[in-house]
């Protein structure tokens, strides 16, 4: 874990540092980074690839490698419109 003590700008900015921005691949002007705050007061920095990827791993651990939102609600989208013609 990495931390450093930065100072909060007279305009509410914050620098990040070098190694921080090394080690999540920041490029300045070019890179989005999403900031959250939980409830015990901690901030967290995140890049939105970190995010996704994040969320990927929760999705699988949860339904499976193998199983397919997309696919599912593909599915159920045919069924429906197979439905709606027969009527």
């Amino acid at each position: 874990m990495i931390q450093e003590a930065v100072r909060v700008e007279k305009s509410g900015r914050i620098l990040i540092p070098a190694e921080i921005r090394r080690t999540l691949n920041l490029v300045g002007g070019e890179s989005e980074v999403i900031l959250s705050l939980d409830d015990t007061g901690i901030v967290r920095l995140t890049t939105q690839q970190q995010t996704l990827q994040r969320i990927q791993t929760i999705l699988n651990e949860r339904l499976g490698p193998d199983r397919s939102l997309a696919d599912e609600l593909l599915a159920d989208r045919r069924r429906e419109a197979a439905q709606e013609d027969q009527r």
